[in-house]
């Protein structure tokens, strides 16, 4: 009888202590600032954010991060202004389009992500020592006409003195998110795709893999957070607390091998496998994908401006104090 009471006592005791821990914890959880976040895409491109998911940066400042895939810098700025998101993370001249249609809360840049182009060019025949001339005549599925992939790539095409308009087709008619699936039904001698997705198309046996974009250009502040002026203004210690935290995530990324990075980011792409996610990361460290700092700088944004001005989507350049935000 002794020993049935002591077991009882036991159980009970166990049961109470997991309620008062699962007390505490939804407690701190509540505690928690809830920032929703909308991505344009899931890349391992992104890889210093999901080591601050993984690693419990954002939290460690109080954060709860709500992701959400937007794929598309238009649909992500959408989200924005229309609150479905507090944070944007897309390419920073999607702000400087809202800016120029007179948007009075309009969208501000205060975080750096990634300084290259982070797509791979996947051909649908394998060419051995690639160049940009191989493009020549051919037909490029390049992403939204006026966003950053199909910018850079126009770029790159003119630094090597090719008309993009005349010396080849690049169709900006495919929605973002649809571009691999177009290349795969048959669509185009190329695709530009962002990691796990380029080597996903090609295990399955759809191209090959043949440039990485982010090689063929020098350093552009592709990818930053962004949020509306009056959320910067009303939630100035949140947006400081998130940079700290991708800080910590960029810091990481730079101090650690790809071996280490695949292992912390894989539950962040269940349908890839180790060795896939670490190539991808090697790729990207190899070409300095990710910078040092946060901090967006005049140069960087004028650099910026420079591609959308030569793609022809902007007059003239935009002030950078009016859409970078500094502390």
């Amino acid at each position: 009888m002794k020993r049935l009471i002591t077991i009882i006592t036991v159980l009970v005791l166990i049961i109470v202590l997991f309620i008062i821990y699962s007390f505490n914890i939804s407690n701190k959880n509540n505690d928690l600032t809830k920032v929703k976040v909308a991505e344009v895409t899931h890349s391992v491109f992104y890889a210093p954010q999901y080591v601050a998911l993984e690693k419990g940066f954002f939290k460690d400042e109080g954060l709860d991060i709500e992701l959400t895939l937007t794929s598309g810098a238009d649909n992500v700025m959408a989200a924005v202004l229309s609150g479905d998101a507090n944070i944007g993370l897309s390419g920073s001249e999607a702000t400087i389009y809202v800016y120029n249609k007179g948007e009075k809360d309009y969208i501000k840049t205060f975080a750096q992500l990634t300084q290259k182009d982070g797509s791979f060019l996947i051909s649908r025949k394998n060419i051995k020592n690639f160049t940009v001339n191989d493009l020549k005549g051919k037909y490029v599925i390049g992403g939204r006409q006026g966003g950053m992939p199909e910018m850079t790539l126009e770029y790159i095409l003119k630094e090597k003195n090719i008309d993009p308009k005349k010396d080849l087709t690049i169709d900006t008619s495919i929605q973002f998110a649809s571009m691999a699936g177009a290349f795969i039904g048959g669509t185009g001698d190329f695709v530009a795709l962002f990691e796990p997705l380029a080597t996903q198309v090609v295990n399955e046996g759809y191209g090959y893999k043949v440039a990485q974009l982010g090689t063929l250009t020098d350093n552009v502040p592709y990818t930053a957070y962004n949020a509306r002026t009056s959320y910067i203004s009303n939630n100035k210690d949140t947006i400081e607390k998130f940079t700290k935290a991708v800080q910590r995530g960029l810091d990481f990324v730079n101090n650690n091998d790809s071996s280490t990075i695949a292992k912390t980011i894989m539950n962040q792409f269940p349908d890839s496998s180790y060795n896939d996610i670490k190539n991808a990361v090697e790729s990207y460290k190899k070409n300095n994908t990710w910078p040092k700092e946060t901090t967006f700088t005049k140069e960087s944004f004028d650099h910026l401006q420079d591609i959308v001005i030569k793609a022809g989507f902007l007059d003239k350049k935009v002030s950078y104090k009016d859409l970078i935000y500094e502390e």
